[in-house]
C-alpha cells in the first residue's frame, strides 16, 4: 500500500537496537500483539527498560506507552548519544505505518495500534503544554522531534487521500460534460471511500484530523481545477453549483454533519462553505475576464461594428445563467459584470484618443465605425438600465464617457471630411474629374453602412457633413478665376447642376425625409444664374437674401461673373436690388457666407457701379 513506504531512507530501525525490521514481521507484529496470548511482556524494573525494550513497545504497537519511556530516557541523563531522537524518529514511522494500513483498508484488527497513535499525539501536546509552562525556551520545544508528529500524520493523509481522487485529465479539458461527470465521481466515489475509513479513525480519537485532511485534499482538488487558465466561467458555475448541492443535501459523508450530534463534524460546514467561497471569487474573476475579453472582440476599432443585442446578451448570459444557481450569486455576477463594461468603456476611450493621435485625421471609414460603436453602447446601456440594476453614479459615468467620446471622434471625423472636401474642389472647376464624385460615393456607401441610422448621432453628423461639403462647395465656387469665357461659364454651369444632382441624391438616401429642410444654396443659385431676364433675376435674388442673409455683394458679384450674357447695365441693377434688400447678419446664426473670402473685381463694385 501507498503508505508502508513512508520510513525514508537513512531512518531508524528496530534494527539499530537488536530487534527485526522485516516489513511483513512488523504487520505481523502489529496486529498480533493485541492479543494476550502472544503480548510480549518486557522484563525488568521500569527504571531500567532498555532501548530493547522500548522497541519492543513500539513493534506491538504500544506507541503512547513507548513515548514515556523515550521522555524519561530522553530526560535521565543517560542520553548522550542521542538515542532517544533516534528512538522518536522510529516511533514515528511505525505510527505512520499503522496509519498507512489503516486506510488501505486492512480492517479493524489496527484499531488498538491506531488508538495509540491518537493518545500519542495527545500526549505529545500535554508535554508541549508542560515544556512551555516550566520556562523552557521557545526554540527547544519548536525543534523537539514529537512536535512534528500532528503535521506530519496530516501531510501523510492528505498525501494519501489525494491520490484517491479521481483524475480529471489535462487541466485544460473545457469540456463541461467531462467535468460533470468529474464531479459524480467525487460524490458517488472519492467521499463515501473517505466516510467508510473515517469510523475507525472516530474511534481512535482522530477524526477531527482526518476530516480537517479530507476537507484540506478536496478543497485543494476543486481549487486547482478552477485556478486552471482554461476553465470557463460555465466549468466554474458548475463546481459551484456541486458544492452548493453536498451543502444542502443530507448525504452522511465526511464533509457533511451527520444526523446525531456524537457524529457532528464541526469542519464539514465551514469546509463546504470556504469551498463555496473560494470558487465564487474564481467565478466572478473569470466572469470579470470573459465579459472584458468579449467586449474588447465586439468594439474592436479595426473590426466592423457587431450587433447590440449581440453585446447585451454577452453582458447578461452569466447573469442568466447564475440566477439558475442562486439568486443572491446572479446578483453578484450582475454587478461585476457592469463593473467591467465601466471599465471597458475607460479603457475604450483611451484606446480611441490613442488611435487619434496615432493617425491624426482617421479615415472616414474608421472614424464612422467608431462613432457607430458609441451609438451601439449607448443603446445597450440603455436597455442594461431595465434589465440590471444599474446605479445613478454608474448612469452618469457611462453618459459621461459616450459623451466625451462621441464629441471627440465627431471632431476628428469632420477635420477629416473638410480636409478631403477642401483639397478636392480647390481644382474642381478646372478639371474634368477632381475626384469630387469618388468622395461624395464613399461617404455615402460609409454612411449607407452605418448600422444605426436612427439615432441623433448619425443625423446630426450627416447634416454636419452636408454643411461642410456645401461650405466648402460654395468657397470653391465662389474663388474660382472670375474671368471665365463663354465655353468655361457653360461648362461650369453645367457641373454646378451635375453636381447638385449628386449632392442631392446623396443626402436623400442618407437621410430620407430628414434632407427636405437642409439648405441649399447652390439650388438657388442655379435658379438665379440660369433666369433669363433681369427682372426674373431680381425676383430670384429675394429669396436667397432672406435664407442667407450674410451673403455680402462680393460674393453675388462672384454668382454674376458665371452668368452667361449678363450686360453691364442688368449687372449693376441687380446689384443694387442686393444693396436695397440686403440686412444685418452678425446674429444670425449657422451663417453660410460669412468666412469665404472673395477678393473684389477692379469694376463692378466701385466707379460707376458704387452704392
Amino acid at each position: 500500500m501507498l503508505l508502508r513506504c513512508w520510513p525514508g531512507p537513512g531512518a531508524a530501525s528496530c534494527g539499530q537496537f537488536g530487534i527485526s525490521d522485516s516489513s511483513d514481521s512488523s504487520r505481523q507484529g502489529l496486529a498480533s500483539s493485541w492479543y494476550p496470548s502472544q503480548r510480549w511482556t518486557p522484563s525488568g524494573s521500569p527504571d531500567h527498560w532498555s532501548e530493547e525494550t522500548i522497541c519492543g513497545f513500539i513493534e506491538q504497537g504500544k506507541f503512547f506507552e513507548a513515548c514515556d519511556h523515550i521522555y524519561d530516557l530522553e530526560h535521565s541523563g543517560n542520553d548522550g548519544v542521542g538515542k532517544s531522537e533516534s528512538l522518536y524518529t522510529l516511533l514515528a514511522e511505525r505510527m505512520w505505518t499503522v496509519v498507512g494500513e489503516a486506510l488501505s483498508g486492512s480492517g479493524r484488527i489496527f484499531l488498538e495500534p491506531l488508538q495509540s497513535v491518537g493518545e500519542s499525539l495527545k500526549w505529545e501536546k500535554q508535554k508541549e503544554a508542560e515544556w512551555l509552562g516550566s520556562g523552557q525556551e521557545t526554540e527547544s520545544v519548536s525543534t523537539w522531534s514529537p512536535n512534528f508528529w500532528r503535521k506530519d500524520l496530516e501531510e501523510k493523509l492528505i498525501q494519501y487521500m489525494t491520490a484517491q481522487i479521481p483524475q480529471f485529465g489535462s487541466s485544460s479539458n473545457t469540456d463541461k460534460t467531462a467535468l460533470h461527470q468529474h464531479l459524480s465521481q467525487l460524490e458517488t466515489t472519492f467521499l463515501p471511500s473517505l466516510e467508510h475509513r473515517s469510523d475507525v479513525f472516530k474511534e481512535a480519537g482522530l477524526l477531527v484530523t482526518y476530516a480537517r485532511c479530507c476537507h484540506a485534499s478536496l478543497s485543494s482538488h476543486l481549487s486547482t481545477l478552477t485556478d486552471s487558465n482554461h476553465f470557463s466561467f460555465s466549468q466554474c458555475l458548475s463546481v459551484y453549483e456541486w458544492g452548493l448541492k453536498m451543502y444542502k443535501s443530507g448525504s452522511e459523508t465526511c464533509l457533511r454533519p451527520r444526523e446525531t450530534p456524537q457524529h457532528s463534524l464541526s469542519l464539514g460546514v465551514q469546509c463546504l462553505m470556504w469551498i463555496i467561497l473560494k470558487t465564487e471569487e474564481k467565478l466572478l474573476a473569470v466572469a470579470r475576464k470573459e465579459v472584458g475579453k468579449a467586449l474588447k472582440e465586439a468594439f474592436d476599432i479595426g473590426k466592423p461594428p457587431c450587433a447590440d443585442a449581440a453585446v447585451i446578451q454577452i453582458l447578461t448570459e452569466k447573469t442568466e445563467a447564475a440566477w439558475h444557481v442562486s439568486e443572491s450569486l446572479s446578483e453578484k455576477v450582475e454587478a461585476v459584470c457592469l463593473e467591467e463594461c465601466l471599465r471597458f468603456l475607460e479603457s475604450y476611450e483611451n484606446e480611441v484618443r490613442s488611435f487619434l493621435q496615432l493617425d491624426g485625421c482617421p479615415g472616414i471609414c474608421s472614424g464612422l465605425r467608431i462613432l457607430e460603436n458609441c451609438c451601439i453602447l449607448r443603446i445597450v446601456w440603455h436597455k442594461l438600465t431595465y434589465i440590471c440594476s444599474a446605479s445613478t453614479g454608474q448612469d452618469v459615468k457611462v453618459n459621461g464617457f459616450l459623451d466625451r467620446m462621441e464629441n471627440e471622434i465627431s471632431g476628428h471625423f469632420l477635420q477629416a471630411v473638410t480636409s478631403k472636401v477642401k483639397g478636392t474642389l480647390k481644382e474642381h472647376f478646372k478639371k474634368c474629374d477632381s475626384g469630387f464624385y469618388h468622395i461624395l460615393e464613399s461617404l455615402k456607401q460609409s454612411f449607407l453602412a452605418f448600422g444605426k441610422k436612427k439615432t441623433d448621432t448619425y443625423e446630426a453628423l450627416v447634416k454636419a457633413v452636408n454643411t461642410i461639403i456645401i461650405t466648402e462647395y460654395m468657397h470653391a465656387l465662389l474663388t474660382t478665376s472670375r474671368k471665365p469665357s463663354s465655353v468655361q461659364r457653360r461648362r461650369i454651369v453645367s457641373k454646378i447642376e451635375e453636381d447638385h444632382r449628386m449632392l442631392q441624391t446623396v443626402f436623400k438616401e442618407c437621410l430620407g425625409p430628414a434632407a427636405g429642410p437642409l439648405k441649399d444654396p447652390i439650388k438657388a443659385i442655379l435658379e438665379l444664374i440660369q433666369t433669363s431676364d433681369a427682372e426674373g433675376m431680381k425676383i430670384a435674388l429675394l429669396p436667397i437674401l432672406k435664407e442667407f442673409p450674410d451673403l455680402r455683394k462680393e460674393h453675388l458679384s462672384a454668382v454674376l461673373d458665371i452668368k452667361d450674357s449678363l450686360s453691364q447695365e442688368d449687372r449693376a441693377a441687380l446689384l443694387k436690388a442686393f444693396h436695397d434688400n440686403c440686412r444685418e447678419s452678425e446674429t444670425e446664426p449657422n451663417l453660410l457666407f460669412a468666412d469665404i473670402e472673395v477678393n473684389p473685381r477692379k469694376y463692378g463694385l466701385c466707379g460707376c457701379f458704387c452704392f
